[in-house]
């Protein structure tokens, strides 16, 4: 059994957590690109394959598997960065399964992006000032949680620490 984690580690700071959130938005930019240009490839062999549900799917599925490939291991690029590891919450590394789980629950971030499958859709406009006062006000809610997570870590079981 693995050796429980040094207790000395405290909880990251919500302003080191949010310059995090919005680096790993530059990778997912880049991760995003990358599954265009696959689906761009594959569609000249099969234009059956050029389908937006199709690319919405491969850019969730190549996002999760980075996101569960580097938490598992305790950091994203963004984390080492800003000093940030992310633990289970007795402080081992986490599992696929919660790696997986933390995925899913993160996904709060985005959810007034579920207006647009409404009959009545947003203006991009609207759309992104929703968006932008969902993240503050979910990022606001962090300091209701006694440790100072976010809600969907505490959810999923996880926490962001402060790496040595």
């Amino acid at each position: 059994m693995a050796t429980p984690p040094t207790p000395t580690l405290v909880p990251a700071s919500l302003a080191r957590r949010m310059a995090c959130w919005l680096y790993e938005g530059l990778v997912l930019f880049a991760l995003m690109m990358v599954a265009v240009l696959l689906q761009s490839a594959l569609a000249l062999v099969l234009p059956a394959l050029n389908h937006p549900a199709l690319l919405q799917a491969s850019t969730l599925t190549l996002w999760g598997a980075y996101f569960v490939y580097f938490w598992q291991r305790g950091q994203t690029l963004p984390m080492k960065t800003w000093r940030i590891t992310i633990v289970d919450a007795q402080g081992y590394r986490l599992t696929r399964i919660r790696a997986l789980t933390r995925y899913a629950f993160s996904w709060i971030w985005g959810l007034p992006l579920l207006l647009q499958l409404t009959p009545w859709p947003l203006a991009v406009t609207h759309l992104s000032i929703v968006l932008g006062v969902w993240v503050v006000l979910w990022m606001l809610a962090s300091r209701l949680h006694p440790q100072g997570q976010f809600w969907h870590d505490a959810w999923a079981k996880t926490q962001l620490l402060q790496a040595p």
